[in-house]
């Protein structure tokens, strides 16, 4: 902590001087004669929400050092670990995951917090999932959606909900649960991105409308990233993790966008004004003396105006920014040199080849490119099952699997699973097969199942987990992001390469070189063909 900095956290500051720690630098406020009020009555109450999706990057530090002026203001300040909102938004964070992923942003965030010297005891943490699966918020929950209309829930997460072409539910729910946690968090206002502004204005809309009070707002501008487009997790080159390695850090500021003179969208610019002026109310500038020397900006505009007038050039702005940087940096990395967390950060973000969409007539054949998210595996339910009229060891079974007409597939189970253990029950269809005849029935999946080794042969219909509906999409661990092929084609072998590090673990769990077969609800079993395989 900087010399001072600790008195300036004790020494209780006078209204206006709470008013300016609260709003500066702050692109927006909603609700500013509210916050004043409340300042003349008491401390204004707090918070802070992140999903806990991608991993935190270095544009973190622009809530980071907010939340430092909040409690030099004397605020009450909660951060809220949205755990379960970074599953509704696309299952940004699958259900599996969900529980590392929180536990990584509860310790980067504080060793942030503790980089920049915010005491951690004036702040008070909590997970949604704390509060969002009681009753009361469920119930309000089923309460804003009698009143909330689709097209207001789909334009609130328009810039922050993720977009897709078919929406989940799940995202339409999101902005109502935001709303719901200042209520829920007891707090006077929410502080996020200018980007949460539409979420912002809908829940001062229906807050209202349940009988609770409309929250102040306040926003702080986005920080472009080292492209000149939004900082994101999901943009690597955009953006520089708060564990990257001090050549990683040179490696990705050498390639930013910093023109001569070019003052707009400037990721470089953008990160000096938004996060180490607000930190360190300075910003050196090193260079070597033939260039004039070191020179020491107290003042942004400054800094900015001989940039535009090419007194500072981009190579030295780049080097000072890069000091800079790995300054606040050097204490995450040293928390995190530690085998436990170090297990949790690759537990959490398993390091990954995800294949891309495959465009209609390219090529697949790259062996990296043979990955499970290629398969359409999805959750059926047997509606009929008839014995084949041509072989006596198939049935031919009706599946839905969330499609207006019902499946017909054909599979060879006969000898292994009687037909009323067959009807009605939850199966595992793989459904981007090409559909062939088999005696004369064209059946249009598989329904995969666990296979005993030796003799005699056992087989079991994997079982997805219970309260799944038919049409959820089944996906291998990690690899849930990937769109499936339209049609596997025969002759490429997908199915049959991945197929061959399909099995069954000691736990009677489906798995991919050892990464569980998952729903949305939970992990794919069977009953009991503990070490088999999967076909």
């Amino acid at each position: 902590m900087q010399p001072g900095a600790a008195a300036a956290m004790e020494t209780a500051p006078g209204l206006q001087e709470k008013y300016h720690l609260i709003t500066r630098n702050l692109q927006e406020v909603l609700g500013e004669e509210k916050l004043m009020a409340i300042l003349k009555e008491r401390e204004l109450k707090i918070y802070w929400g992140t999903a806990t999706t991608g991993k935190p990057h270095v544009a973190y530090f622009v809530p980071m050092s907010k939340i430092a002026d909040f409690l030099k203001a004397g605020c009450e300040v909660t951060i809220l670990f949205a755990d379960l909102h970074a599953y509704l938004d696309n299952m940004k964070a699958p259900w599996e995951l969900l529980e590392l992923r929180t536990r990584y942003y509860e310790n980067v965030i504080k060793a942030m917090l503790e980089s920049i010297g915010v005491p951690l005891e004036k702040l008070k943490f909590i997970r949604g999932t704390d509060y969002q699966l009681s009753r009361e918020y469920t119930l309000d929950v089923y309460r804003l959606s009698s009143v909330v209309t689709q097209h207001d829930s789909k334009k609130a997460g328009a810039e922050v909900v993720k977009q897709v072409e078919h929406p989940l539910l799940s995202g339409l729910l999101y902005p109502g649960l935001q709303a719901l946690d200042e209520e829920y968090l007891k707090v006077d206002a929410q502080f996020g991105g200018v980007d949460q502004r539409k979420i912002f204005t809908f829940a001062e809309k229906y807050l209202p409308s349940l009988g609770y009070a409309k929250r102040i707002h306040l926003m702080n501008p986005m920080v472009p990233g080292l492209t000149g487009s939004k900082m994101s997790s999901s943009e690597e080159d955009s953006k520089i993790d708060l564990l990257d390695r001090k050549e990683d850090v040179k490696k990705k500021l050498k390639k930013a966008f910093c023109e001569p003179g070019n003052v707009e969208n400037n990721g470089v610019l953008s990160f000096i004004k938004h996060v180490l002026f607000p930190l360190k109310s300075e910003f050196v500038v090193l260079r070597e003396e033939k260039w004039g020397g070191n020179k020491t900006y107290t003042d942004y505009e400054a800094l900015e105006k001989d940039f535009a007038e090419q007194v500072v050039h981009p190579g030295d702005l780049k080097n000072s920014v890069e000091v800079a940087l790995n300054k606040l940096l050097d204490p995450i990395r040293e928390k995190f040199n530690t085998l436990e967390l170090k297990q949790l950060s690759n537990a959490a973000y398993p390091n990954l080849s995800k294949a891309k969409p495959a465009e209609k007539g390219a090529k697949n054949s790259e062996p990296e490119n043979v990955v499970p998210s290629r398969l359409d595996i999805r959750v059926g339910r047997v509606l009929s099952v008839e014995k084949h009229p041509d072989a006596d060891s198939l049935y031919v079974e009706k599946i839905d699997v969330g499609e207006p007409e019902p499946r017909t597939v054909v599979s060879g189970l006969v000898q292994f699973v009687p037909k009323e253990q067959l009807q009605d029950r939850l199966v595992v269809l793989l459904c981007n097969l090409k559909p062939q005849k088999m005696r004369g029935v064209e059946s249009q999946g598989m329904v995969l199942c666990a296979s005993s080794v030796g003799e005699p042969r056992q087989v079991e219909p994997l079982d997805p987990p219970a309260g799944c509906c038919a049409g959820e999409r089944v996906y291998v661990e990690g690899y849930e992001g990937g769109e499936p092929d339209d049609e596997l084609k025969p002759k490429k072998k997908v199915f049959e390469k991945l197929q061959a590090d399909f099995c069954i673990s000691e736990d009677c769990v489906a798995q991919w070189k050892q990464r569980n077969f998952l729903t949305k609800l939970g992990r794919v079993s069977c009953k009991s063909l503990k070490g088999g395989s999967i076909s």
